[in-house]
């Protein structure tokens, strides 16, 4: 169990000592160049820890190492009831190490430490518990032929999977992307995000002490235009798992191309709206889940649902328990367990964010809850939470990715306009629903185009749920069983029987 009432955690903060260094072939190293990223809290601005960071050599050789190890079959060929048991340990080891997690990333990237306790920890456990559970579930295929021949089909790990991960789900995200990588039996090179490198470095750290062979898994912090693009562009690297922007996710692709046509996974930007009908429940209940889906995490979320398509019968009622919602969404403190809000990661997104809100102010759109800086801590890169009324389909910030708290409110006439407006967009990753009417409910879900649809809620799930989107949000999917299969590769193999 993780702590949640009774820890100090500003005493816990201090105490922390992480490790900094890359982790190639079991061994805890410097940069090639001495380089280092310096790591600075986004709520105070101090210096959370100064980060070795990866050059080109730095990931040739962490790719080379995990080539070897998987042609050596230390991890590739070890028993498959093995390996469940040491991503088992490496899942216990991350439940023990829950608090460190938690306070590691609240302190890199600004996310409150009880979401940090609530979601991303136990989230990245079961992560890795489900895809332990899958290992041996792999299954071949052996169809029916004719009488003189044999043919099968068989399931094996693609070799070196390249993992790149974004900086808003640390720990999280890169649970994600390694535990089918590792669970299929690939060797895996991890480059986390600049921003937030500690907990990929302890992931490195805890699967060793669970057993796994050394150079299996790699960590390689560094920068993207790098570290990240000497990844991806290796030759020795059969698959590149990201999660990102779309404009970089277009770049793995080109990568792919320019290289060896490793495959690519890429969960990429959204732009997801929530489609309020004129029947929807308990609009109070309702407008807090929908305020959940924007602000939570500051909104720096790919599925955040800031595109709320409200219908015109309630425009106005919904909007006022919109606004009452928002209330329960202010920045402070992170390491406090009462905060709903934190910092945006750094001062250059902050900047970014609060561009759009000035921008929509620009273009027409009228702030119902107007979002600021947020000058109570000067230090701090916080952002408010911003809603907008008056918004048109063709304003920014109803087509551009924001990344932070800001909402903006278009009016439906009814269901098919509703879906009109929804798959308006470049993006395809989710979409929310929200009616008394099955057959509306089902209708819109079956004509949106994106990957994930929520009715009657909003980003709710488990492991077996299917992650990912269409069109620009991407392609391939994190959790279930299908991420594993997306780890692997077929083989066909036709034994003639009477030769």
């Amino acid at each position: 169990m993780l702590d949640t009432n009774d820890k100090d955690w500003h005493s816990f903060a201090a105490t922390q000592t992480p490790e900094a260094r890359l982790l190639i072939d079991g061994e805890w190293c410097r940069s090639d160049t001495g380089e280092t990223l310096p790591s600075l809290n986004p709520f105070n601005q101090q210096l959370v820890a100064s980060i070795e960071c990866a050059s080109v050599s730095d990931v040739t050789r962490a790719v080379t190492v995990a080539r070897k190890r998987f042609e050596d079959g230390a991890w590739s060929r070890m028993p498959p009831r093995d390996r469940v048991r040491i991503l088992h340990r490496f899942a216990n080891l991350i439940e023990s190490c829950g608090d460190t997690f938690a306070v590691l990333d609240t302190l890199e990237m600004g996310k409150p430490i009880s979401e940090m306790l609530n979601i991303d920890v136990p989230g990245s456990i079961l992560a890795m518990r489900f895809m332990a559970e899958c290992v041996d579930k792999i299954g071949g295929d052996c169809p029916v032929t004719a009488n003189d021949a044999l043919h099968y089909i068989q399931r094996q790990p693609l070799g070196v999977i390249g993992c790149i991960t974004p900086w808003n789900y640390p720990t999280m995200m890169a649970a994600w992307k390694i535990a089918p990588a590792l669970a299929a039996g690939n060797s895996v090179v991890l480059k986390p995000a600049e921003d937030t490198s500690l907990t990929a470095l302890l992931l490195g750290k805890l699967f060793l002490e669970a057993g796994g062979p050394e150079g299996v898994f790699n960590v390689v912090p560094g920068r993207g235009a790098v570290a990240g693009a000497a990844l991806a562009q290796s030759m020795q690297v059969d698959k590149i798992a990201f999660t990102g922007s779309t404009g970089v996710g277009r770049l793995m692709y080109e990568y792919s191309a320019r290289s060896n046509l490793k495959k690519v996974s890429a969960e990429l930007g959204g732009k997801s709206p929530q489609i309020i009908l004129k029947d929807a429940p308990d609009l109070a209940k309702t407008a807090a889940s929908v305020a959940a889906g924007i602000f939570g995490n500051q909104g720096e979320v790919c599925t955040a649902g800031s595109r709320i398509l409200v219908a015109r019968e309630i425009h106005d009622e919904f909007c006022d328990h919109l606004t009452k919602a928002a209330e329960g969404f202010r920045p402070g403190d992170p390491l406090d367990l009462k905060t709903t809000m934190g910092p945006l990661v750094n001062r250059a997104h902050q900047k970014r964010v609060l561009g759009y809100v000035s921008g929509a102010v620009e273009e027409g759109a009228s702030a119902i809850v107007s979002g600021s800086s947020h000058t109570a801590s000067p230090e701090a890169c916080f952002v408010s939470p911003t809603l907008f009324t008056d918004v048109s389909s063709d304003m920014t910030i109803a087509k551009e990715e924001i990344f932070g708290p800001v909402g903006a409110i278009l009016k439906h006439e009814g269901p098919d306009h509703a879906l009109e407006l929804a798959n308006d967009s470049a993006y395809g990753l989710a979409a929310g629903i929200w009616t008394q009417t099955l057959g509306d409910a089902h209708k819109v879900a079956r004509d949106l185009n994106c990957g994930m649809v929520w009715i009657n809620g909003y980003m709710n799930g488990d492991m077996t749920q299917p992650w990912g989107g269409w069109k620009e949000s991407g392609q391939g999917r994190d959790k279930c069983m299908d991420a594993l299969l997306e780890n692997t590769q077929t083989k066909s193999v036709w034994v003639t029987l009477d030769g």
